[in-house]
């Protein structure tokens, strides 16, 4: 049993606050972004989530690592998380898909875990002060040499360009999901940091999925020929991505368009809304969403730093479909006349568990209406 003297990891907090807890994973030292995710189950697609690349994600679920991880549900087949912050890490899962434990693939892939912190704290401290700074170090490094390290480096933001595939890559449609096939429609998807149950639902549906790099250009995406187009997910500001947000530019109204999350605020900047931060994000698989056509209530998933600006809707041509109910937030938009729409949050990961799922069957009903 482990106490306090056998401390051998801890956080600096760019406002000065350390914790300190015990190593797992990578020990390397790591300055990521602190952030936090209220999901109960999930860890294994959040700790293969490109969109936490430079990150590091407090769990507010007090044991991790209890089920293990099984190859078949990693969301990107490198995972880029900056870090794992969680109470209590179970190395030595019960489940029979588990192939290996949370520390195993955290050091294959050099990514840092620290445990035995005070995890409601550290996201009350992230509530209340908002997302910053944080690096991931030893005992050794001493708070005045960490608040340094902090001072002196900034949070590169070339995230998306990171994750981003480098190729063009083809996956064939199946109809898994779909109970009237129809013929197969070509989407060209642009990988920001897409996850693979994007691919999944849009090949479950009869899409066969070009995924192309993120800086492709519009000329380049059309002479493939797409029935439609895709923005995925990914990390960090969306203004940062200003080759994909003039691609968007120069396709819209040529075909339909359908974007998640990052996708979701490059189709708003591409038609002239703005984006900000929010003080500490939406991360987690319970936030409320109204949409505002169907009065309904969906339960969605979700894990973004960035909104778009209600304000500068006006004059876009876009109209608000989604709000949160938690803070009022756009959850997503649409354009009628150009056969585009986006959601903030994420229906590929099976929140409610079907709630959102429809908006994939409306992407592709647009395509073949297009036709």
């Amino acid at each position: 049993m482990l106490t306090s003297k056998d401390y051998n990891r801890k956080i600096i907090l760019e406002d000065g606050v350390e914790y300190y807890g015990y190593a797992f994973g990578d020990t390397e030292d790591k300055l990521c972004e602190i952030v936090f995710n209220t999901s109960m189950v999930g860890y294994q697609e959040i700790i293969s989530d490109p969109s936490y690349t430079y990150q590091a994600v407090v769990m507010t679920y007090p044991l991790i690592g209890n089920y293990g991880m099984a190859s078949e549900d990693y969301e990107t087949v490198i995972p880029t998380i900056g870090g794992l912050i969680v109470r209590e890490i179970n190395d030595e899962p019960s489940n029979f898909r588990s192939e290996r434990s949370v520390d195993e693939v955290l050091k294959a892939f050099k990514i840092p875990g620290i445990y035995g912190v005070d995890t409601r704290k550290i996201t009350r401290s992230i509530r209340d002060l908002g997302s910053r700074k944080v690096l991931i170090t030893n005992m050794s490094t001493s708070l005045e040499e960490g608040l340094e390290i902090i001072k002196n480096n900034e949070i590169p933001k070339d995230a998306v360009s990171k994750v981003s595939c480098k190729e063009i890559i083809s996956y064939p449609g199946n109809n898994s999901m779909s109970s009237h096939p129809k013929k197969n429609l070509n989407v060209v998807a642009i990988d920001c940091g897409m996850k693979q149950n994007i691919v999944r639902s849009l090949t479950g549906r009869g899409c066969n999925v070009i995924k192309v790099p993120w800086n492709t250009t519009a000329e380049d995406i059309i002479r493939l020929n797409p029935d439609g187009v895709f923005i995925s997910n990914g990390p960090g500001d969306p203004t940062d991505v200003v080759e994909t947000i003039e691609t968007i530019k120069k396709l819209i109204g040529k075909y339909p368009i359908f974007g998640i999350c990052l996708g979701h605020q490059i189709i708003s900047l591409a038609s002239g809304a703005k984006t900000y931060k929010l003080k500490f994000g939406h991360r987690g698989g319970n936030h409320p969403v109204r949409n505002l056509k169907t009065g309904r209530i969906e339960i969605t998933s979700q894990n973004h730093s960035y909104a778009v600006d209600n304000d500068s809707i006006k004059d876009t041509g876009l109209e608000i479909t989604h709000i949160n109910l938690l803070d009022n937030t756009i959850e997503g938009v649409s354009n009628k006349s150009d056969r585009l729409f986006s959601v903030q949050y994420h229906p590929e990961s099976a929140p409610g568990p079907q709630d959102s799922s429809y908006l994939f069957d409306e992407f592709i009903d647009l395509m073949h209406e297009s036709h």
